[in-house]
């Protein structure tokens, strides 16, 4: 009934009344003021019908921790870079996540930690900015990274294999920082 239209069933049901009045030979006028009484009743108001779309949680409201990436170069050498990150913990926050942000600075970002290990896929809905997501296995190691998702995209994006974890990222940093697959992460879960 999102169009606006009476069901079919309304319909029927309405002319079923209004031929059963007829028949017993109430006037038109009658007839017509008791059927409109009872399609008044029998459709949702119109508040009902057109509901608000639901608001935004406040990204304040998500708990935050701090996280960091280890990449090792092509020598071995070890590179840490820190971040902090909200965390996406119930499923709400997990379904939102960092829609409606029109802007992510360099050093922020948010983790989907998972309950149990599992193919995860996500998509850009309602998200304005790009994104690199980092797929975590359940070691903490990059399982797969995915640069620069589209904006408002809703294309699946997969993690491929099983993952603990999925880290969103401004889009852009992965490269910056030369992040890997294989460079691990770790961060610390708040006190409940």
């Amino acid at each position: 009934m999102s169009s606006g239209r009476p069901s079919a069933a309304i319909n029927v049901m309405s002319l079923s009344i209004f031929m059963g009045l007829m028949a017993a030979g109430a006037t038109t006028i009658a007839v017509t003021a008791i059927a409109a009484t009872t399609i008044a009743v029998l459709l949702p108001a119109p508040a009902v019908l057109a509901q608000e779309p639901q608001r935004p949680l406040d990204l304040t409201t998500f708990p935050r921790t701090s996280l960091e990436i280890t990449h090792r170069d092509e020598q071995k050498a070890a590179h840490h870079y820190s971040f902090e990150v909200w965390i996406a913990d119930t499923p709400q926050r997990a379904e939102q996540g960092l829609m409606f942000v029109s802007d992510l600075p360099a050093n922020l970002g948010m983790i989907f930690p998972l309950a149990r290990p599992r193919v995860e896929t996500m998509w850009m809905k309602n998200t304005y900015i790009e994104l690199d997501m980092l797929f975590i296995e359940q070691s903490g190691r990059v399982g797969k990274i995915l640069e620069r998702a589209a904006p408002m995209s809703l294309a699946p994006l997969s993690s491929g294999g099983p993952v603990a974890a999925v880290l969103e990222l401004r889009g852009g940093q992965a490269a910056k920082l030369g992040l890997r697959v294989g460079d691990t992460v770790t961060w610390r879960k708040p006190a409940s």
